[in-house]
């Protein structure tokens, strides 16, 4: 009975001594995982750089653009970098002081809607309606925040009274037209008389 006794004793006390060199201290460091040495990253780590992508758009549906190399239109005043608007801004700053006259679409003299459907046939090869307010008719509407180079801008002075006027969208809120106290000009959406009577924007597809 006694060496029951004893056996017993002795069990339990190996079982507890096995039991503390098993359990790690409290303050040992935790084993590193399996294959995860490298896997810690550091929570502010700064990104790797990426160029900046520009794009002459307006809309800014901020879809990724190529880097392209900026070129610059003097007479234009303004930066482009999409090559695929080459053809159209520097055509259009050759425009640049043709007088007013109405009813003519030529570098001798023009009228707005013969400024923008010159332009067009000689960039793009496509035939515009003459007439501003035709011209609207033919084009696909879009939001003026959805401007782009190419698009065009048209106005009118109220409800009642048919569109008076149209031009060439540029960036930067910026447009090409035929005025008729100057000619061929670049002016600003944001000046007070053209954001007053400004009315739509149009796309040709």
């Amino acid at each position: 009975m006694k060496k029951a006794v004893i056996l017993s004793v002795l069990a339990m006390l190996s079982l507890a001594l096995s039991y503390l060199y098993e359990v790690a201290p409290v303050n040992a460091p935790a084993a590193e995982p399996a294959n995860e040495t490298h896997a810690i990253v550091a929570p502010f780590a700064a990104p790797a750089y990426v160029p900046h992508m520009w794009s002459d758009a307006l809309t800014t549906s901020e879809e990724a653009q190529p880097e392209y190399e900026e070129y610059y239109v003097k007479k234009l005043g303004l930066r482009f970098r999409n090559p695929d608007y080459r053809t159209l801004v520097e055509e259009a700053s050759k425009w640049i002081g043709t007088p007013y006259r109405f009813g003519s679409s030529s570098k001798r003299g023009t009228d707005c809607s013969g400024f923008v459907t010159s332009l067009y046939k000689e960039v793009y090869g496509i035939t515009l309606s003459r007439s501003s307010h035709t011209m609207f008719e033919d084009v696909a509407h879009i939001q003026k925040d959805s401007l782009r180079t190419g698009d065009l801008v048209f106005f009118r002075r109220s409800s009642k009274e048919p569109i008076f006027h149209v031009g060439v969208y540029l960036k930067n809120n910026k447009f090409i037209h035929s005025a008729t106290n100057g000619g061929v000009m670049v002016s600003s959406l944001s000046e007070p008389y053209y954001r007053n009577y400004f009315y739509a924007a149009g796309r040709v597809n």
